[in-house]
């Protein structure tokens, strides 16, 4: 019987005690900060006589007085990049040229989506017949753009490996009608062109970023026969999962109503929602940062600034709009309804996603610094999914993921750091993940030596259970009070579509609602500050001034060590007030969400996948099928499950090492060679289940399928050679290489 209960009362005291030991270490740690900042400005204010301090004064003020002229006109350049942005259409962000290659306006079902070639800069060869890339980016409000904005990028490590590089960008309006499954066509027929484009190549590794992920799942789900591996970036999968004390982001809809806001917005906007607010969403998850930081740290530095922070904003104003048929899918399904994880979602009626239809490979990377997409809203899936680990075998799906332990969002897609070693380590597994036995892995990385681009790293794959994947979230019974708020939205949705919604639909014109995105202030505060304000007619000439005559204060100026602590006192204001927010906002959600009337509420929303039992998987048709030929078979056979049956020897996983030397056998060496990456998939597969199910057996009988003593010899040799020095061996390693050779007879 499903347990329909809520543990209130444990879930307010942890999240009130957490909350708390926050604010007690952010208030220890900044007290210390400003006792070191209160020392270094008396130290400043005491060192010299009254006249080094008139002139440190004198100094700062003349600094300060310049910046602030150079400050305003960094944001008069910021109104004209926003309005000749938008003017020309927020083309992508990129750093690198592209070339148009398909235009999803051009299509049986017409999308704002396109797909572009990426390049190469000078200097870099392109090799057409290694495995190209496809960049889906997130289109959550922003323009496109982000997985290039930087050469340290995603796209900069596939093209310095020498890889096609295509990128999924979109205009910034959709196309009448336009739907999800709209998009997730044109998303098929950009991959499919990219195949034809490159016959001779693997499948296309598709990389999604964030909301790009999701779509790269569904991608995957529903044509699972197109891609090769998927790798998804800071892509949030099971909405209602998070950290108790922290997360906050996922109480928004049980607050606002679910999906009743997004309706009324896309009303209002003629059809079509605007992107600004969900960007302006984005900004209150770090006010001190979004509304304070950025805009000091210019001023403190902008001399040396302006240009990044021209090119961040860029994007960051580049505001979309999606249609409103769209945004109410993706917060059905999605933001409030969760049926993805749990494969509910329709891409439309009769279209179920089922994500454990993904045949491609599929690595995962979350980060714990992640205030929006943290790991267990990246990996949960995971265990929505499937039954156990085994399940994920018996599919023959490769899943491996990776957490780091601190970056945030958009440095999981920008970060020169983790450029230099996440992406560029998963852009070299993914060419060699294939010859991976099924299973549920983690991706392990170690610094080992050198700095900088010279830094080697030690890369293997841990093998984990469902039950490692479950234990980075802090138990799922909260979940169930977003049931409820599920429930509740559709409940609200269908009285707003069957009472206001007409009447809202027929006042609204499209000179109205082109008026009210006008008037977003994310829109006002570029605009207002830019050329065409008749008061700012004097700056452009003064700043040039300014430049000429630019005096900065000495860096141990004691008024601008004051200054800078007081924008460090500012900003852990605006943080202690977000902390005070987001305590408030997570203890109301679940006062009004987890008591025993709103779980009682929530039942019929509280249905779990039918699992197979853990025990009646030996049953499955996959795996007897593959047990019943477990005599069957000669070299490729007997050499793919030797290999499995070491690679099961291993406690820490496989080292990357060793599954680059076993995916060399299965790709350049006879008979595998002349085999294709679905056959030798089916082999691997099917060896795997057998070596999983039955390992005696499995063992046992490899003489049957190696009659030869040559065959055994070239077996074992292969073996010895792919599993490496024996020094570096395990115990178990080192004792099933021996029990292989004394099996098959050979020294």
């Amino acid at each position: 019987m499903l347990d329909t209960s809520i543990p209130l009362g444990p879930i307010l005291s942890r999240a009130s005690e957490r909350h708390a030991a926050r604010a007690r270490d952010s208030a220890l740690e900044r007290r210390e900060e400003r006792a070191e900042d209160a020392r270094r400005i008396v130290a400043g204010l005491t060192t010299g006589g009254p006249l080094e301090l008139l002139l440190a004064l004198q100094g700062w003020a003349i600094d300060a007085g310049q910046r602030q002229i150079l400050f305003l006109d960094a944001l008069r350049k910021r109104g004209d990049d926003f309005l000749a942005h938008e003017a020309a259409g927020a083309p992508p962000v990129l750093v690198y040229d592209y070339e148009l290659v398909l235009d999803g306006a051009t299509l049986p079902r017409p999308c704002n989506y396109v797909l572009l070639r990426i390049l190469p800069p000078q200097g870099i060869e392109i090799d057409d017949a290694k495995r190209p890339y496809v960049i889906i980016d997130p289109r959550a409000g922003h323009g496109a753009g982000i997985g290039g904005f930087k050469p340290d990028s995603q796209v900069g490590v596939a093209l310095k490996s020498g890889q096609p590089v295509y990128f999924v960008a979109f205009r910034p309006v959709p196309e009448p009608g336009q739907t999800i499954a709209a998009v997730t066509d044109a998303e098929a027929a950009f991959v499919h062109r990219v195949r034809e484009r490159h016959p001779e190549s693997p499948k296309p590794v598709v990389v999604g970023n964030c909301q790009g992920g999701w779509a790269a799942a569904i991608l995957a789900a529903t044509h699972p026969e197109l891609t090769g591996p998927i790798v998804l970036s800071g892509a949030p999968m099971a909405y209602w999962s998070g950290t108790l004390g922290q997360d906050p982001m996922r109480y928004g809809g049980g607050l606002a109503g679910g999906a009743l806001p997004s309706l009324v917005l896309a009303d209002l906007g003629g059809g079509r929602f605007d992107g600004a607010h969900l960007i302006k969403n984005f900004e209150s998850l770090s006010p001190g940062r979004t509304w304070f930081r950025k805009y000091f740290d210019l001023y403190a530095n902008v001399d040396t600034d302006e240009q990044r922070f021209l090119d961040f904003e860029r994007w960051w104003g580049g505001i979309h709009l999606m249609n409103g048929e769209e945004m109410r899918w993706i917060v059905e399904n999605l933001f409030v309804g969760n049926r993805l994880a749990t494969g509910e979602a329709e891409l439309e009626p009769g279209r179920r996603i089922d994500l454990r239809a993904i045949r491609a490979p599929i690595v995962v990377f979350a980060s714990k610094g992640d205030n929006i997409t943290p790991p267990p809203q990246a990996l949960n899936w995971i265990v929505d999914a499937y039954t156990d680990e085994s399940e994920i075998e018996i599919r023959g799906q490769r899943i491996v993921y990776t957490v780091h332990e601190e970056v945030g969002h958009l440095g999981i897609f920008v970060s020169a750091s983790v450029a230099t070693r996440e992406h560029t380590e998963i852009a070299s597994i993914l060419e060699t993940i294939e010859a991976l036995p099924p299973g549920l892995y983690e991706l392990i990385i170690e610094d080992v030596i050198g700095e900088g681009d010279a830094k080697r790293f030690r890369v293997s794959f841990a093998r984990r259970t469902i039950a490692d994947v479950a234990a980075l979230d802090d138990g799922r019974r909260d979940e169930r009070a977003f049931a409820a708020v599920a429930r509740a939205s559709e409940a609200l949705a269908e009285l707003y579509e069957s009472t206001a919604r007409p009447l809202v639909q027929s006042m609204v014109t499209e000179p109205l609602a082109a008026a009210g995105r006008a008037l977003h202030p994310l829109r006002t505060q570029r605009s207002s500050l830019s050329s065409r304000n008749p008061w700012l007619a004097w700056l452009p000439e003064s700043a040039e001034r300014v430049r000429e005559a630019r005096r900065p204060s000495a860096p141990d100026n004691p008024f601008l060590l004051a200054e800078r602590a007081w924008a460090d006192a500012v900003e852990a204001g605006f943080d202690r007030w977000r902390d005070a927010r987001e305590a408030a906002t997570e203890l109301s959600f679940f006062a009004l969400w987890a008591n025993p009337l709103a779980a009682w509420y929530a039942t019929p929303r509280m249905r779990e996948r039918v699992r197979t039992p853990v025990a009646s998987l030996r049953e499955l048709p996959e795996v007897q099928a593959a047990l019943a030929r477990i005599g069957s078979g000669g070299f490729p056979e007997a050499l793919v499950r030797m290999l499995v049956l070491i690679a099961a020897t291993r406690a820490d996983g496989v080292r990357r090492s060793r599954l680059e030397r076993s995916f060399s056998i299965l790709t350049t060496h006879e008979p595998f060679a002349s085999m294709d990456t679905a056959a030798r998939a089916r082999l691997i597969h099917e060896q795997s289940l057998i070596v999983r199910f039955a390992p005696d057996r499995a063992f046992e009988s490899l003489p049957a399928l190696l009659a030869t003593k040559p065959e055994r010899a070239r077996a074992l040799a292969d073996v010895a050679w792919v599993v490496g020095e024996e020094s570096e061996m395990e115990e178990a390693t080192r004792v099933r290489l021996a029990e292989l050779r004394t099996l098959l007879e050979t020294d």
